[in-house]
């Protein structure tokens, strides 16, 4: 249950992503430079808090996995977080929080991939814990049902296929890095390494972003400063603490996975009371009943 708590918790700093990002597009702002510039303030924060013997610790086993890192940070930072703020460019912030939580089903599905059984066969996907999964994603499709017709048919394609794209990337990035980290190294270590290994990724991005527009406002700046620091460094570190505490259990890893669907609730209050975007409908609550719902059930099945 400690595992879901952080989840959730990171799932609220998480949401600090969708509600910055709107606005920094609200702005004017490129999202070549709302992608990279959060992992440019995360890379010193996080060497901040590890101090120097854990900085040189964590330096040591990135060196020893050098390849491992370079590419599934890669996936599971860059292609995810790139694909997310393209999204954010094309597509309200409910639809981009909404759509995000593929990202629920995309972990059991890639549980074949990633697992092993005791006959050294493919894992199964664990069926019976993804039910609780499709029931929030019911709720998230009632959340933005009346929303929906408001979004062109091009807008929601350039939405929702990246968004798609990252709901897996996110889920795989982070699981790949949690077998070859094991114990080795702690959660911020693990994020420290996963951030630096991703740089180049990232100076690619900025590159794209200054051919495009130029150097970021200086809202946006300040803007990525905030989505750096509660999403990158606080939700990142909670929910890849959380992860790693169930790691060995793909089951209990799904209902970790499944808080992210509060990001949702979190990033729709946020809209509501930062943005002045509308109030929810009752059908919407509605669909937010069965989000809180589908996350309670399976952090009980978890439970037990």
């Amino acid at each position: 249950m400690r595992a879901i708590f952080y989840g959730l918790l990171g799932a609220f700093f998480f949401a600090f992503t969708f509600i910055c990002n709107r606005s920094m597009d609200l702005g004017g702002g490129h999202w070549a430079w709302s992608a990279c510039l959060r992992f440019f303030f995360m890379l010193p924060l996080l060497a901040a808090i590890l101090g120097p013997r854990r900085l040189h610790q964590a330096l040591a086993h990135l060196r020893a996995h050098i390849l491992e890192y370079l590419v599934w940070s890669c996936v599971g930072f860059g292609l995810f977080y790139s694909l997310v703020c393209f999204a954010s460019a094309h597509g309200e912030g409910w639809l981009v929080a909404a759509t995000w939580q593929v990202t629920i089903i995309a972990g059991p599905l890639l549980v074949p991939f990633l697992y092993r059984d005791r006959d050294g066969r493919p894992a199964r996907i664990p069926f019976a814990g993804m039910r609780w999964s499709l029931l929030i994603l019911v709720g998230v499709a009632l959340m933005q049902w009346e929303n929906a017709g408001r979004v062109s048919f091009t807008a929601m394609l350039l939405c929702v296929l990246p968004l798609a794209a990252a709901a897996f990337a996110y889920p795989l990035g982070n699981r790949k890095m949690m077998w070859v980290c094991g114990d080795s190294v702690d959660t911020v270590q693990r994020v420290f390494n996963m951030t630096l290994a991703s740089m180049p990724f990232w100076l690619l991005i900025a590159l794209w972003g200054l051919a495009a527009q130029g150097l970021p406002a200086a809202g946006q700046v300040g803007q990525s400063a905030l989505v750096g620091l509660f999403s990158g460094v606080l939700g990142t570190l909670l929910f890849f603490g959380a992860t790693s505490r169930v790691r060995r259990s793909p089951e209990r890893l799904a209902a970790v996975e499944a808080t992210q669907s509060g990001e949702v609730i979190f990033a729709l209050v946020g809209e509501v009371a930062v943005l002045g975007a509308p109030v929810p409908s009752p059908l919407s609550l509605a669909g937010m009943g069965l989000v809180c719902f589908g996350m309670i059930v399976h952090s009980l099945r978890s439970g037990k």
